[in-house]
């Protein structure tokens, strides 16, 4: 989405633009009409919706929410995109913040507030399941057939006990992940289908024509929560990890998920 929204304004990802200042009125005047006085008079807009406006006006979009930095910028939220601005929006810096003080990435951290996904919402009926142990222990994987980090995923995965792993089939790399994933969701045993396949490499069987799937159910609901590669696992607290994660960061989050 950001660049999309940013394509007119940024020159990369990262970068600080300079747009073209309008005339404006004396820095005096200027400072005191930003100022948000207590019990201002209706109708004069505050700076974080003076923001809202102009940050629309650049980006062609409407920011969900503005808020002031510590560190003099404000923060504009699009989607699930965090940018910066100044109060004039004459600049939009998209990229990190980091605190120095305690090296925490403040950006990362606001993004992984977005991101966070109602795990009770998911429509698990359209996800490939897999039992493993009691199965006590539940998480959500989007992964594409052709994607070797799925695969190397995969493989550590068996190493977890206790679990139950509900996988989406989310074919974004190519139209063959789309037919693989097709024949994997239409095979007898979708379980044991996935399992070959990603383990050890064996081809499902042609999916019967009139087999019913809900791949475009499964890609809508990823762009939805911004599932923009594969893998992505979810955990029951609504948070994610991205990439092909060692079983150990796995076990971690699930712990982390139980203590909820």
């Amino acid at each position: 989405m950001l660049k999309i929204l940013l394509a007119a304004v940024l020159l990369s990802a990262g970068a600080v633009m300079a747009q073209t200042a309008t005339p404006s009125a004396p820095a005096g005047k200027a400072n005191e009409a930003r100022k948000v006085q207590p019990g201002a008079q209706p109708g004069v807009q505050s700076v974080e919706d003076q923001i809202r406006t102009k940050v629309e006006a650049r980006v062609g979009a409407r920011p969900e929410s503005v808020t002031k930095m510590p560190f003099g910028l404000y923060e504009v939220i699009l989607g699930t995109d965090v940018l910066y601005v100044d109060p004039a929006v004459n600049y939009i810096i998209a990229g990190r913040v980091i605190d120095a003080r305690t090296r925490e990435d403040l950006t990362q951290k606001r993004r992984d507030e977005l991101l966070k996904v109602d795990f009770s919402s998911l429509p698990l009926d359209q996800a490939v399941k897999i039992v493993r142990g009691s199965g006590a222990r539940v998480m959500v994987t989007f992964e594409d057939p052709n994607c070797p980090y799925c695969k190397r995923l995969y493989k550590d995965m068996r190493n977890l006990t206790d679990i139950t792993i509900y996988t989406f089939l989310y074919p974004i790399l190519s139209q063959d992940s789309f037919e693989k994933s097709k024949n994997i969701w239409c095979a007898k045993d979708r379980a044991a289908a996935w399992d070959e396949y990603m383990a050890d490499g064996k081809a499902p069987a042609a999916a019967a024509a009139d087999c019913k799937h809900p791949l475009q159910q499964v890609l809508a609901l990823g762009q939805k929560l911004d599932v923009t590669g594969t893998p992505t696992i979810v955990f029951t607290n609504g948070t994610r990890l991205p990439g092909a994660v060692p079983a150990e960061k796995i076990e971690e989050q699930l712990n982390a998920a139980a203590k909820r």
